[in-house]
């Protein structure tokens, strides 16, 4: 594995209970509350932090640089040192740890929302798309993972039933999450009236197609939500955290933007950040996989070479809540909250963005034993 210049940890995480409207509040009265309870895990305030970066999409928010906004939840004085990615917070993570790797800082704050309520978000993510070949043609990211999906039918890989057991024990999983917007208990959480062009998930019955193959169980709910990690460095760590989640190793990696060119049945991207990572060297017994629809978890699994020995997305994962721009950031702060309270060793994290696994970002983690 791979030894860095300095250790750097995960010592606290804190999410909201994501919901599937947040009409009541702005981005940053979702965001603040998230920011003051990972603050107090540590006991730190915001001028103890030596780097604060954050993730979020200006595209959900319909408006230019509405990031510059969520500072007033951070509080930007005195002066502080901060940066922003638009993409998923899992990145941003990355741009802190890589901070804190050359001795600019000692602790990070890293932050991801979303509101994906307002508008429509299948429409919102086609706008990744390469602008002169496939964004024309607006297709949603609920049709592009159905051709995924369609693709491993083909294959002979996977099955609808595959399918549907991943959906069930991801929801399943999800009524020990008091975090979750969907849960196993709850079948019909979303409301009849909540923005029918925006919500993937209504009243219709979960075996029902939503594209084909996928049936609406198979895909994940439409909400509002926010994260955030604190990291640290070697001693500073171990002074905040009694039982820090080490990053052992942290890749991403991006594949063709075209879709014609991929075989979508496979995520060498995935496997390539896992290699670089460390995940191959020893097992993991903890996987968080940002897999928005059931398929790609089934695609993940096989990239990982995650057997059944392997507990996936015990959170529930990205099926239960998919808060978008957050959802990544909050698989690495899942797995490093099991291991902060002893119910893993060795995780690894996984977060994507773009259609059908395009970008993946793979880290390892670790607590002293």
């Amino acid at each position: 594995m791979t030894r860095y210049a300095r250790d750097v940890a995960i010592v606290a995480f804190a999410q909201t209970d994501h919901r599937c409207r947040t009409d009541d509040v702005s981005e940053v009265e979702m965001l603040m509350p998230v920011l003051h309870d990972v603050l107090t895990r540590t006991g730190l305030t915001t001028g103890d932090i030596g780097f604060t970066c954050s993730g979020s999409s200006d595209y959900l928010a319909g408006r230019a640089f509405s990031f510059t906004m969520a500072l007033d939840g951070v509080g930007a004085w005195p002066p502080i040192s901060e940066s922003h990615v638009e993409t998923d917070g899992a990145w941003a993570l990355y741009e802190a740890w890589v901070k804190l790797l050359t001795g600019q800082a000692d602790t990070a704050l890293v932050y991801a929302y979303g509101k994906s309520s307002p508008g429509d978000v299948r429409a919102v993510l086609s706008r990744q798309l390469d602008p002169y070949y496939l964004a024309p043609l607006w297709p949603d990211s609920v049709a592009l993972a159905a051709l995924q999906a369609q693709a491993l039918l083909d294959a002979g890989i996977a099955d609808e039933s595959a399918f549907a057991a991943v959906a069930a024990r991801s929801r399943a999983d999800a009524t020990a999450n008091p975090h979750a917007q969907l849960k196993a208990a709850d079948p019909h959480p979303q409301p009849r009236a909540a923005n029918p062009h925006a919500q993937l998930q209504g009243e219709r019955p979960a075996d029902d197609h939503l594209v084909r193959p996928l049936r609406v169980a198979d895909c994940p709910p439409v909400g509002d939500g926010a994260a955030a990690v604190i990291l640290a460095a070697g001693d500073t760590a171990r002074r905040l955290c009694s039982r820090p989640a080490w990053i052992r190793g942290i890749d991403h990696r991006v594949e063709a933007h075209a879709l014609g060119v991929r075989d979508l049945t496979d995520s060498p991207s995935t496997r390539l950040a896992a290699r670089h990572a460390g995940a191959f060297e020893r097992p993991v017994d903890t996987a968080e996989l940002h897999a928005p629809f059931s398929s790609q978890e089934i695609v993940l699994r096989r990239s990982l070479d995650l057997d059944d020995s392997v507990r996936v997305n015990p959170s529930g994962g990205a099926l239960a809540a998919n808060p978008v721009m957050a959802a990544g950031l909050i698989r690495l702060g899942e797995a490093a909250a099991r291991i902060h309270r002893g119910a893993s060793d060795r995780a690894l994290a996984h977060a994507t963005s773009g259609p059908c696994l395009q970008q993946n970002l793979v880290a390892v983690l670790e607590g002293e034993t």
